[in-house]
């Protein structure tokens, strides 16, 4: 795609010139760390992920200056790089524990959250759970209706006020929400998109009258069309305020204290990274951090590798994440639903179930299920020692032989094989008449056949076939599993890169820079109407302003930054929009030219002649993405030769007949290196398991290639 607008700079320090690069993921279950030495080494940590996130955070950091043999403080002063991500906003809005808001709307517009898009009950439900209805509510608006004031002032669709804003109302709803104590105020009035005065004055008397409080204006957090999704994700955006501003500044107070100076780099929900004061204003962007680094991660790994499709999957403690890029892109979406709230946040399209290494496995009414509840990092499974009761993936795992109990190398914990073994024989074998080796691999079984389900959900459903894309398996669980998914959709094999167990944490140390800014810019262009040089002009000033939005987020020290561009598409009279590439600077003949790429995408989306010309068009905004390349950490090398430590047991597909199995271990693969399966590769963090018949390569860069028999 041509990009045609770019911002100068110096460009950022070459890699052999920088320190330390660290990344950090807080999961469910772990907290991890990957790091680069300014010689090109690199190096995995990980530490339970604690309840307060920092302290998790703060250990990993401990733990790599120990491995290195380094004060923490000599450790932090030579970083130059951290990049951060993080599930505590995402968390805050499951488990109800955000800031209380208040909401500030247009008079006549405040059961705005409570209406919805008439599936109040049900936002955020999938597939037949919305037909139980004794799910339906289980999730009330961010704001209760009490909490939502109206205020005097109207402002229409083009911009021009017909009410002027009466301050007195807005004085007045502001004494009814500081009496009931809410730490954070959203605004939205309508149409603030196309003139933001009102909401600009609103935020002045907040200021005022509730100083402590956190603002959150509507044309700044969801600039699009649309009052509920407005509304919703600007209320979203205030409930995580509070909660990410005092997090982000301990954070940065505690490793301020280990003397670190870089400062903390956020990854957002669309990939790549922003400083983290960005994040602060805007902390809806950064819900789904961790699993959005882990695709772009995989991104880069598959154009290394020459690839342009790709399968990243993340098992992890508690989830099972899966990406898809194609032809050398994330797939993305506009929006998100988490708590009952839905949010105008783009993102990379990122598919979970509940499915990790803590999944408990349970037996009722005489069947087995695994998942999605999770023993998470406390009391984690039950060989973790820490008072787990509920057999869990981990658990059977290590009884069928693919974990080491002396070499588990997460957190610094040994596995205890016999509790593992008492726990499976007693709640799922003697339920199911097995023995507990036999209940182990059914537990496992379940449990692969769930994930296989959601590769087949973001594969086959969405029209692509499995087999044209190379599946990059991470997470402590993803490449132990990687070889059953392989076989379960027919592909001939799957790659592990060296920081597999940490790749959300390598994705967030080493991703570009990226913002994203969005505009509204409404045209509406009647069947048989050609576009004309205002329609183009008003798509111009459109772009300039989403484009200036978006570079003001970028440091200084930024360097060369290119900037893609796409607008919002429909056929007149649609809910639903797509996004389509603005690939020149748009005249009259060129936003003809648009229409047509919208119809052909929709067409290929949708079948050939599903497009109608005859209900005519509307572009409803505009987005910049400004990309500026992170310098890339140069790389050792070096790599170490795979260790042979003997054999053991494992179990494939027979419980009764365990494989004897050779072991390997190696800090980061030397390249060159084949092994014939069945063996098990064991790397810092996780296992790589090497079915019978399979071959295991390595490359330079330390990526482990299996490729599989295919029938």
């Amino acid at each position: 795609m041509t990009t045609f607008a770019r911002t100068g700079g110096e460009q950022p320090a070459r890699a052999a010139e920088q320190g330390w690069i660290i990344g950090t993921d807080v999961g469910g279950t772990f907290t991890d760390l990957w790091a680069r030495s300014p010689d090109g080494r690199s190096y995995v940590c990980k530490s339970p992920t604690t309840a307060d996130v920092v302290t998790g955070v703060v250990n990993t950091v401990h733990l790599l200056a120990e491995r290195v043999k380094m004060t923490p403080a000599d450790l932090c002063r030579q970083v130059t790089r951290f990049g951060h991500g993080t599930t505590v906003g995402l968390n805050a809005l499951l488990t109800g524990a955000s800031a209380r808001v208040g909401l500030i709307t247009t008079l006549g517009f405040g059961d705005v959250l409570e209406i919805g898009r008439l599936r109040r009950g049900t936002a955020g439900l999938r597939g037949l759970d919305r037909g139980d209805y004794f799910l339906r509510g289980r999730t009330p608006p961010l704001v209760p209706r009490e909490l939502v004031m109206e205020v005097e002032e109207r402002v229409g669709p083009q911009g021009q006020v017909l009410v002027p804003l009466r301050k007195e109302s807005v004085r007045a709803a502001l004494r009814t929400l500081a009496d009931a104590e809410v730490e954070a105020v959203a605004v939205c009035l309508l149409w603030a998109t196309e003139n933001p005065a009102h909401e600009n004055a609103v935020q002045d008397l907040v200021t005022e009258l509730m100083p402590d409080a956190f603002v959150s204006l509507s044309h700044v957090a969801a600039p699009a069309v649309g009052e509920y999704a407005r509304a919703s994700t600007t209320a979203a955006n205030a409930a995580l305020g509070p909660i990410a501003g005092r997090y982000l500044l301990r954070l940065q107070r505690e490793l301020q204290a280990l003397g670190m100076r870089a400062p903390i780099m956020m990854t957002t929900n669309a990939g790549g990274v922003v400083p983290a004061v960005a994040l602060t204003q805007k902390p809806v962007q950064g819900l789904l951090s961790g699993p959005a680094s882990c695709v772009v991660a995989g991104q880069a790994l598959g154009a290394a590798l020459g690839r342009s499709n790709v399968l990243t999957l993340d098992v992890g403690g508690t989830s099972f994440d899966v990406g898809v890029v194609v032809d050398g892109a994330p797939l993305l979406r506009d929006d998100v639903t988490f708590g009952g709230a839905d949010m105008l946040v783009p993102s990379v399209d990122v598919a979970s179930i509940g499915a990790g290494g803590g999944s408990v496995a349970v037996v009722a009414d005489g069947m087995l299920t695994v998942g999605p509840r999770s023993a998470g990092a406390v009391p984690g499974p039950v060989c973790y020692g820490k008072g787990g009761t509920e057999p869990t993936t981990t658990d059977a795992d290590l009884l069928l032989g693919v974990l080491d109990a002396a070499r588990f190398d997460s957190g610094g914990i040994r596995l205890d094989i016999d509790a593992a073994r008492d726990a499976i024989r007693e709640r799922i074998a003697s339920p199911l008449g097995l023995n507990p080796t036999q209940a182990a691999l059914a537990i496992r079984q379940v449990f692969d056949a769930a994930m296989a389900d959601l590769l087949r959900a973001v594969t086959i459903e969405r029209g692509h076939d499995p087999r044209e894309f190379v599946l990059v398996a991470g997470g402590g669980s993803g490449p132990s599993h990687a070889w059953a998914l392989c076989r379960e959709l027919g592909l001939d094999g799957f790659v592990v890169p060296p920081t597999a167990t940490a790749q959300s944490a390598y994705g967030a140390g080493t991703s570009d820079l990226r913002t994203t800014a969005s505009r509204t810019c409404y045209l509406r262009l009647a069947a048989g109407v050609e576009p004309g040089d205002a329609h183009a002009a008003a798509l111009r000033a459109g772009l300039t302003d989403a484009h200036m939005q978006a570079t003001l987020v970028l440091p200084d020290d930024a360097g060369e930054s290119h900037t893609r561009y796409t607008a919002a598409v429909r056929y007149h009279g649609q809910a639903h929009h797509l996004d389509v590439d603005i690939d020149e600077v748009p005249d009259a003949e060129a936003l003809s030219r648009l229409l047509v790429r919208f119809e052909a995408d929709y067409e290929r989306l949708f079948g050939k002649g599903a497009g109608f010309r005859e209900a005519g068009f509307e572009i409803l905004s505009v987005r910049a993405v400004v990309t500026a390349p992170a310098p890339l950490p140069t790389a050792s090398g070096a790599g170490d030769v795979f260790e042979f430590s003997g054999t053991r047991p494992v179990v494939f597909d027979n419980a009764d007949m365990p494989a004897d199995t050779a072991v390997y271990a190696a800090e980061r693969p030397a390249a060159e290196q084949t092994i014939t399966g069945p063996s098990l590769l064991q790397l810092p963090g996780c296992v790589v398991v090497v079915p019978p018949d399979a071959t295991a390569t390595t490359d330079g860069a330390g990526v482990i290639h299996v490729r599989m028999r295919t029938p």
